[in-house]
């Protein structure tokens, strides 16, 4: 493989992978409760138009832009029902997203270091890695937004995942579903790859700046040693 395979994860010092519809299968539960409780709220969407506006973002944010829109104690009301109702909905369906598992198997044989950077606060995130069984392959090796001044799409996550691994970003490789994070990624100077089995449309993904793929199979690991070595 050279540096011009971008789906070859042997290629890079870092994996940073995204949480929620990248690791685990959060992203159609997490956007059918946005879109239900928003009409309840006042505030009609399509699905389209809430993954447009919503996903990928932090909880933060998305009170900020319902409170600027329906008034700050809706926005804190929503902010709260969110976190209830969708903390309910994973505990009955959420899993880890196909292939995922095995990925993280042969990454770890390989020797190629991985972490999470997500939107989620370390507890949510702590706990849907838990749930899902995909806790032991990160360790403590995860960053939250609640971390950064700026959430996705701003570089400043992806900035400190590489930080903490002591990697330069130009060497590290980004897992997003979301135009917002590959839009972060691509800022921080890493290179991006778009899963495609999530919600958001390949033309935005790569217009964003990302390498589309369908599935985590196609995501490969060379048999010969990194570059540079």
């Amino acid at each position: 493989m050279t540096a011009q395979d971008p789906l070859d994860l042997r290629s890079y010092d870092l994996v940073i992978f995204d949480n929620d519809g990248v690791l685990v299968d959060s992203e159609t539960l997490t956007v059918e409760v946005e879109q239900q409780l928003l009409a309840e709220l006042g505030w009609e969407m399509s699905t389209a138009e809430v993954v447009a506006r919503f996903m990928g973002r932090s909880l933060a944010a998305e009170v900020a832009e319902v409170g600027d829109r329906l008034g700050a104690d809706v926005g804190a009301r929503f902010g709260e029902l969110l976190v209830e109702r969708c903390t309910q909905a994973y505990a009955d369906h959420l899993a880890a997203v196909a292939g995922v598992p095995e990925l993280l198997d042969r990454l770890a044989v390989a020797g190629v270091p991985t972490c999470v950077a997500s939107s989620g606060t370390p507890e949510g995130i702590a706990a849907k890695l838990e749930r899902t069984g995909l806790a032991a392959h990160f360790g403590d090796r995860v960053s939250s937004a609640v971390e950064v001044e700026h959430g996705k799409p701003a570089p400043d996550l992806f900035l400190l995942a590489a930080r903490k691994a002591g990697a330069d970003p130009a060497r590290c490789v980004v897992v997003e579903d979301s135009v917002a994070g590959v839009t972060g990624a691509v800022a921080a100077g890493t290179t991006a790859l778009a899963y495609g089995g999530s919600l958001a449309p390949r033309a935005e993904l790569e217009a964003a700046g990302g390498t589309w793929f369908a599935r985590m199979s196609d995501l490969r690991i060379s048999a010969r040693p990194p570059r540079g070595v």
